[in-house]
């Protein structure tokens, strides 16, 4: 073999090697590139994640809190009404209270004092919903009325 040939061969092993190497070397870079990325995204996953749970508990809590108020308004000093006159509905307004029957039913009030209000409890920065308020629009227009419906049992 010539002396060429057997330089044309090294240089070839050469070139090869050095591809093979530089590859790797580029991949290892590139690959821990995005390791590094990764790890950044799974933080601020984590955090996010943690921030998430957070709210959920503060908006869980405040939810709660809501409820014991909506159950509590009855005995509390801001509740003008007496309680034996407020009955819970809950959905979609908290309280209808028959103002005045109490004392109607006890014989020491009359049928005209009785006034009928609709009350929802809200606490904290809650406000109405779509639903409470176009209750209180029916109201403040006047689309109100009293039914009376009759269930026959037919022995």
């Amino acid at each position: 073999m010539s002396i060429w040939m057997a330089m044309l061969i090294g240089a070839a092993i050469g070139v090869v090697l050095t591809t093979i190497i530089l590859s790797h070397s580029r991949n290892g870079r590139i690959k821990a590139e995005y390791e590094q990325y990764i790890a950044e995204l799974e933080l601020e996953h984590q955090q996010a994640l943690a921030q998430a749970q957070k709210r959920s508990v503060n908006t869980s809590r405040a939810v709660l809190k809501g409820k014991m108020a909506e159950q509590m308004a009855p005995i509390m000093p801001q509740f003008e009404y007496l309680p034996s006159d407020a009955k819970f509905l809950g959905d979609p307004v908290d309280y209808i209270v028959f103002d005045g029957y109490t004392d109607f039913r006890d014989g020491d009030g009359r049928a005209e004092d009785i006034q009928v209000v609709l009350i929802d409890i809200k606490s904290g920065g809650a406000r109405l919903t779509k639903g409470q308020q176009a209750i209180a629009e029916a109201i403040q227009q006047g689309r109100l009325r009293f039914e009376t419906i009759r269930i026959d049992f037919e022995d």
